[in-house]
């Protein structure tokens, strides 16, 4: 199936982007904006926003439209294949796979400040009428905060003695969130606890297939909540036991 952008009739292509150029908001930037909105493959951009952002930087919004379409047949994506389950068919099933709790640790590591994400999946109150993790029985989930350094992050993990880790990233200017993640699969490897535990990214831009590439075990983005996390953890835990066994 062939599809593309819909406006105001179907497929009739139209789109806004909006980006930020180190020019004025005068005549001239808002012909240098079109231009540029025609390299993005635009036809018959519109400024429909324009304002000064700081001394000589400038925001637009255009509008248009784009002849492209996208083949949705041929897409394939690598997402995680684990059913969601509820909190109660979790903690059933910990009880019955397990002789014990299984420990969770989560932080935003490196220097990410951001804890709104982490808090959703750990906290008990959880998020939107999801709990965390913190509620769950026979789940002990210990929420390390915000900035902690991986350096730290694994210190944890091993006096923990943690099965599951969580990694929240948020902040991803420069990339800064790629070198951190893959810095902190280094530290485990080094200590060699990576084959030991399951180790686990989320955030706005964490996909699983990122996730993966970087040596994860899975990734989990946006409206994502405790009990996808939990779901992936403890089936993927009992499938390690069983291979073992």
């Amino acid at each position: 199936m062939k599809i593309r952008p819909y406006g105001d009739t179907m497929s009739d292509g139209k789109v806004q982007v909006s980006f930020t150029l180190p020019c004025l908001a005068d005549e001239s930037g808002i012909e240098a904006a079109k231009i540029l909105a025609r390299k993005m493959g635009m036809n018959d951009p519109n400024v429909v926003h324009v304002e000064a952002i700081g001394e000589g930087f400038s925001f637009f919004v255009v509008y248009g439209s784009v002849i492209h379409e996208v083949e949705t047949d041929s897409i394939k994506v690598e997402k995680v294949e684990t059913p969601t389950m509820s909190r109660e068919e979790i903690e059933a099933i910990i009880e019955a796979e397990f002789d014990r709790d299984i420990i969770f640790i989560g932080a935003s590591t490196g220097t990410d400040a951001h804890t709104v994400g982490i808090d959703a999946i750990m906290n008990m109150k959880g998020f939107a009428g999801h709990y965390g993790l913190e509620r769950y029985k026979h789940i002990k989930a210990y929420n390390l905060g915000s900035q902690v350094s991986n350096e730290e992050f694994v210190r944890q993990a091993k006096i923990l003695k943690a099965d599951v880790l969580l990694v929240s990233q948020t902040v991803t200017q420069k990339d800064v969130h790629l070198k951190n993640m893959v810095n902190l699969v280094e530290l485990l490897e080094a200590e060699n606890i990576r084959d030991k535990v399951l180790l686990i990214a989320g955030g706005a831009r964490i996909t699983h297939e990122l996730a993966k590439e970087l040596g994860y075990d899975a990734g989990f983005g946006p409206k994502k909540y405790a009990e996808d996390v939990a779901s992936f953890a403890i089936l993927e835990l009992i499938h390690r036991k069983k291979r073992v066994q």
